[in-house]
């Protein structure tokens, strides 16, 4: 779906439809037999590509052999004790858990990186790389032997969609799918294996299919309503469609149930949705106090930074990132946004550094997007336009995986490349129903760069309204504004934008200061503080409400993005 010679797919279900709607989820596969080779653990690694530190043996193929070597006595007693809690496993993002079945015998303890795993993973709380690749390997193990266990290949697939988010490679999501539905095939959904209901909610909310991710956490819901399991997929998926107040709803009951650091993550997240800045510091900051695990910590620390960076205060954040990656050094998604908080500052080479770093380990298109603008910004053309390259061929193996990758294509279009292609690409995410701020943000700002202005007016002013007073989206309702001779909301908008984080964007920040210092002039356009006199089209329209100029009636002055 990548690039200006590749035709736009967005297929609105994922590749399996017999698992792809809840109501079809009890229902098992073409039969199979359990002994039937374990097609979700491929004989070969995915194709060569950076990855993160620790990756998954997934050379592993556990029934590709007649006759196992016997296991030894320690393996043996590993296998035993993690049978005994695997039902109890989750995996960060996608918990996969059983309710309590009133037994109060402890199980015996597993050693090492699965005991680690679980003891992170039990509180809701994300598993180290090393500890997920352990968790990883000794279920791809037990699964080759014990194919009708279907708690184990929940966990395992669940364990893949971990794995696939955190390593940006959506290769996994299809092994995720696999594992998935050979636990649907041992035990129906209808029968108590809400854990694959759980990953496959997590799985569409990684192919960004919110609306699917929203049908089987629901489901879950129902069928248990105290299974504090589900609770985070349901947040994710109603963030992704914009139904804010229903996340909330959603982050109140996972707090109910499960409080503790990942229930004040959540927390703080909603007030940063909801615009209660200070709320949301407080309780991102509370969180991290009480985290103690180094990959639990460095994602406390990393939302700090994130929260510092959106309010503009750049030193902070690059603290609050670095001490995240003192933490844990494999939290990479901190070197990205230590990078953007350099840039901001004007340490260009160190941003730089940081970037090439972060994208190393962990290549996500929205930091080659990013790094191509920090580089565009420099003057460094052919740096930028070999990001924005890499970025396309990144989207499109994401799209060749099921993922929906419209959003940050359609970002990149309207900006870098075809603003026509990028209107219907968040034309297409915004009939699928996902309504977030940051889709209203991305389709009224396609429509104002293809010069339908009059159009943009209601998507960027839902964003504004909704996206938590983030910079950028006050700065493309401001340039839409004064496209459309609103100057007086034009420039309160503007100036919003550069008080909220005067460095927001390397090249939208500029361009914010340029406009806002053309509408500080008299000029030919209207008096300085006054908007144009209504017309008789804009006044019956009513107060606060306006017909605006035809599509193209006026451009965006150069520069400005």
């Amino acid at each position: 779906m990548i690039g200006m010679d590749v035709t736009p797919q967005q297929p609105s279900e994922p590749p399996h439809s017999d698992h792809s709607d809840p109501d079809h989820l009890d229902r098992p596969p073409p039969a199979s037999s359990p002994s039937e080779p374990c097609d979700d653990v491929p004989p070969e690694t995915p194709p060569t590509r950076p990855t993160p530190d620790c990756e998954p043996p997934f050379g592993l193929d556990p029934e590709s052999s007649a006759d196992p070597p016997p296991a030894s006595l320690h393996t043996t007693l590993r296998r035993a004790a993690f049978g005994m809690v695997a039902a109890a496993v989750l995996v960060t993002g996608a918990v996969v858990a059983v309710p309590d079945d009133g037994k109060k015998a402890a199980p015996p303890s597993v050693p090492g990186g699965v005991s680690r795993a679980l003891a992170a993973t039990n509180s809701g709380s994300p598993a180290s790389l090393s500890d997920l690749k352990a968790m990883i390997g000794d279920r791809q193990s037990w699964v080759g032997t014990h194919p009708s266990d279907a708690r184990s290949w929940a966990v395992l697939g669940t364990a893949y969609v971990e794995w696939g988010q955190r390593s940006a490679d959506a290769a996994y999501y299809g092994r995720a799918e696999q594992a998935l539905r050979r636990s649907l095939d041992a035990q129906p959904g209808d029968r108590g294996n809400t854990a694959a209901l759980v990953g496959l909610a997590a799985l569409a909310n990684a192919r960004h299919d919110f609306v699917t991710a929203k049908k089987w956490g629901e489901t879950v819901r129902t069928r248990q309503p105290k299974d504090w399991t589900v609770y985070p997929v349901l947040i994710d998926a109603y963030d992704g469609l914009g139904e804010y107040t229903a996340a909330g709803k959603a982050a109140e009951k996972f707090t109910a149930l499960r409080s503790g650091v990942p229930a004040l993550s959540r927390t703080a997240q909603m007030y940063r949705n909801q615009g209660r800045r200070e709320d949301a510091l407080t309780t991102a900051q509370n969180a991290a106090n009480r985290a103690t695990a180094p990959a639990e910590k460095a994602g406390c620390l990393h939302r700090l930074g994130e929260l510092a960076w959106e309010r503009g205060e750049s030193e902070k954040a690059v603290a609050q990132y670095s001490a995240a990656l003192r933490a844990d050094p494999a939290h990479h998604p901190s070197l990205a946004g230590r990078a953007r908080a350099l840039a901001a500052l004007g340490r260009t080479d160190e941003a730089q550094r940081d970037y090439r770093a972060a994208l190393s380990r962990l290549p996500r298109p929205e930091y080659m997007l990013e790094l191509g603008e920090l580089y565009e910004s420099l003057g460094l053309e052919n740096d930028s336009l070999s990001q924005y390259t890499r970025l396309r061929k990144s989207l499109a193996r994401a799209d060749g995986f099921g993922v929906d990758a419209a959003l940050l294509l359609g970002r990149f279009e309207a900006d870098h490349g075809n603003a026509a292609a990028a209107v219907r690409l968040l034309k297409t995410e915004w009939q699928r129903r996902h309504h977030s701020a940051t889709v209203a943000d991305a389709l009224g700002w396609a429509l104002h760069r293809s010069g339908d202005s009059a159009s943009a007016l209601q998507y960027a002013q839902k964003a504004a309204d909704t996206g938590g007073g983030t910079a950028l989206y006050a700065y493309h309702l401001g340039v839409i504004e004064r496209d459309l001779r609103e100057y007086g909301p034009a420039r309160r908008h503007l100036e919003e934008a550069l008080r909220t984080n005067a460095q927001f964007s390397p090249l939208a920040a500029p361009a914010a200061r340029k406009a806002l210092d053309a509408l500080s002039r008299p000029s030919a356009t209207g008096p300085r503080d006054m908007r144009p006199t209504p017309g008789p089209d804009r006044m019956a329209a009513g107060p606060g409400r306006s017909t605006h100029a035809p599509a193209g009636a006026a451009s965006p002055a150069p520069g400005v993005h």
